[in-house]
């Protein structure tokens, strides 16, 4: 078992419908925080809602090769790390020929580089111990038409988390892969580009959220879809 109480975690995408969610079930585990987004204001209010447990707060475009950076100085304000949970990501829909170039750089960037990046930037603070959660998603193992650079930009990081667990486990690094279904985040609501099939009833993101908690705290090192019953 890992123990969450007083340990020290990261969230990336904090404000988001999961990074929220998941931020809350933490606090509640007794963790302290630094929250990491792109909108200061939400974060200022997540901060203000989850009172003294959130040791910093960083907003930082993670899009551009210096925001990792930024919030891995964040974080060394606030000492070791005991954890990162990377829940940042954009969405995209419609054929090949409809994906714009910048489309395709963005989808690459926050679902793959960035945590890539944050990850490099973080190492050295990363406590014996700690864990990595990345968050990927169902399309990485069933990727989906008309979702190709979607699903192939977590399928990439799906990967990279896999070769990572390898590379981290003799620094006694855990690298936790997250794929939940269609969870309920309002996500495919956001689009960067295109219009979002008709979907089914997602999953409740509290829900996903107390399963990944769990998985953490379990010391599980991957989670597939199937995990989330």
């Amino acid at each position: 078992m890992t123990d969450l109480r007083d340990a020290h975690l990261l969230v990336v995408g904090a404000t988001g419908g999961l990074g929220s969610a998941i931020s809350r079930r933490l606090v509640q585990e007794g963790a302290r925080l630094t929250l990491a987004g792109r909108n200061e204001a939400k974060l200022s209010a997540l901060a203000g809602e989850l009172g003294n447990s959130v040791v910093a707060t960083e907003a930082a475009d993670l899009s551009v090769p210096g925001g990792p950076s930024a919030v891995a100085a964040a974080v060394a304000e606030g000492g070791g790390l005991d954890g990162v949970i990377y829940a940042a990501g954009v969405v995209a829909f419609g054929p090949l020929e409809e994906l714009d170039d910048d489309t395709f750089d963005e989808l690459l960037l926050l679902n793959f580089v960035a945590p890539v990046r944050l990850l490099r930037s973080l190492l050295p603070q990363l406590n014996p111990g700690s864990v990595v959660v990345h968050l990927s998603a169902v399309v990485a193992e069933t990727p989906m038409k008309g979702m190709a650079a979607y699903s192939a930009s977590k399928a990439a990081l799906t990967g990279f988390s896999t070769a990572m667990a390898a590379e981290l486990r003799r620094r006694k690094i855990r690298v936790l892969d997250v794929r939940p279904p269609h969870t309920q985040t309002g996500l495919h609501l956001r689009p960067i580009s295109g219009a979002s099939p008709n979907l089914p009833q997602g999953l409740d993101p509290d829900a996903v959220a107390a399963r990944i908690v769990a998985a953490i705290a379990d010391n599980e090192a991957s989670l597939p879809a199937s995990a989330f019953g």
